[in-house]
């Protein structure tokens, strides 16, 4: 037995399968279920997975596949169909969903950036796949960061800050700071007293403080990628 939330959510990503082929990001399943939360529909999606009733395409983002509906979610109370014949269930025989696409955004990585003292941006030819659920609307690039200023704030030597490009931003946001337009740094922004003070989050270094003009808003952070060895 499914709860009301589980079978309204697998009823959900199959009318997204269905109508666009792409099933619908965590952020689209949280505002149709009306969720607080994006954690909840990761407990709804794991729980559904459990029972058989969708799979996570390996190697994709944003990719699930319903295997099977509820009984009373059949149209015309026909049996279930497994993704594998026609994408799974479809309301007409004869209608079968595209395969799910391969929701990966190619966003530029920019060198390394400093996540202690300012060093050089150094701006790159690369690029590096990004899950496109990891990444909201706007222009975005990548960071590789170097040192250990900002690990109160979960971001560790070797990350890939991912950045929304924007020249603006609130007090309190983490952005990429370019200090006398050379140096880029990593860290949270606040304004005090008619200057701009870029504060790292480790005890062990201090806020560094600068007059407004010294110091641009190459954009704000979006997401972390971390890989392990």
């Amino acid at each position: 037995m499914l709860t009301a939330k589980q079978h309204e959510l697998i009823r959900f990503i199959q009318q997204k399968l269905e109508e666009t082929g792409i099933s619908p990001s965590f952020e689209e399943m949280k505002e149709a279920l009306d969720l607080k939360s994006k954690s909840g529909v990761h407990r709804l999606i794991s729980a559904l997975e459990e029972r058989g009733f969708i799979r996570r395409l390996p190697n994709r983002a944003r990719a699930l596949e319903v295997v099977k509906l509820p009984e009373d979610a059949v149209t015309g109370g026909s049996r279930p169909r497994a993704a594998n014949d026609a994408v799974s269930a479809a309301i007409s025989p004869k209608a079968i969903a595209p395969e799910p696409a391969n929701d990966i955004i190619e966003v530029p990585l920019h060198g390394r950036i400093a996540a202690g003292a300012p060093i050089e941006a150094i701006e790159g030819q690369a690029s590096m796949p990004v899950p496109a659920a990891l990444l909201g609307p706007g222009e975005h690039y990548a960071l590789e960061v170097s040192g250990d200023s900002m690990i109160e704030a979960g971001i560790f030597d070797g990350d890939f800050a991912l950045v929304k490009r924007t020249e603006t931003a609130r007090d309190g946001e983490i952005v990429v700071a370019l200090v006398d337009n050379e140096e880029a740094t990593l860290k949270y922004l606040r304004r005090e007293a008619g200057r701009i003070r870029l504060d790292p989050a480790n005890g062990a270094y201090e806020p560094q403080i600068y007059e407004p003009h010294r110091v641009k808003v190459q954009g704000k952070l979006a997401g972390l990628l971390r890989r392990y060895h």
